[in-house]
């Protein structure tokens, strides 16, 4: 996962109100590397299919994600609410003489500015007025013909927990994202429940349960 609220970690505090200011995920992304390195892989599996365009990816973080559609060919914008976390995201795409955009933004603040052929956004962790609100605005940024790919803990993934959160109505079903799309302006809304084994924080095999929303806007 290569998340925040623009990235949430999985880490404890006495103060959960904290995991949404910009000082503390700098100060997170400040130490040494918080996730894998690898990008999601709803995301690969999905983009994989696709003709590389333009692409949102929300909340990016380390840039594990932005980075891996940058090699695709895609022209990313990455966002999250960490400059120092972005600041590592653009030091690593130079190197790797890849070019693409990042820009500072408060998921609780952030509206839809522009559109895009891919707008993705992977196990952000917020309140549910804020998520609701987050993927609405995600959604307004998918352009004719685009795709949005929303992932997120479903609530049968127990054992899969983000740890530190306060929030009982963090995890979603793919169904429940579905049902806030107008059918009207999307070819297709597809709400899933999907499986993938991973390797627990402990170095254990394990599955893990997401919740996968994948939507093509009609073009």
């Amino acid at each position: 996962m290569s998340r925040t609220l623009a990235g949430m970690t999985h880490q404890h505090t006495e103060h959960p109100e904290d995991y949404f200011t910009r000082e503390f995920w700098d100060e997170r992304y400040s130490g040494e590397q918080v996730w894998s390195g690898n990008p999601n892989p709803h995301l690969v599996t999905y983009a994989a299919q696709l003709p590389p365009g333009t692409a949102l990816d929300f909340g990016s973080g380390e840039g594990a994600d932005a980075i891996w559609l940058a090699e695709q060919g895609w022209q990313v914008t990455a966002i999250d609410i960490s400059p120092v976390a972005l600041e590592g995201v653009s030091v690593r795409a130079e190197r790797l003489g890849l070019a693409l955009t990042c820009r500072q933004a408060d998921a609780f603040e952030w509206s839809a500015d522009q559109t895009y052929d891919l707008v993705s956004a992977q196990f952000m962790h917020l309140p549910r007025p804020a998520l609701t609100r987050l993927h609405q605005e995600l959604a307004a940024s998918v352009g004719p013909g685009g795709t949005l790919l929303i992932v997120g803990h479903h609530p049968d993934d127990v054992g899969h927990a983000p740890e530190g959160t306060t929030f009982d109505d963090i995890r979603f079903t793919g169904d429940e994202v579905a049902s806030t799309l107008d059918p009207a302006e999307w070819a297709t809304i597809d709400g899933l429940r999907l499986e993938r084994e991973w390797i627990d924080r402990d170095g254990r095999p394990a599955v893990a349960v997401d919740a996968v929303l994948r939507a093509v806007r009609r073009g």
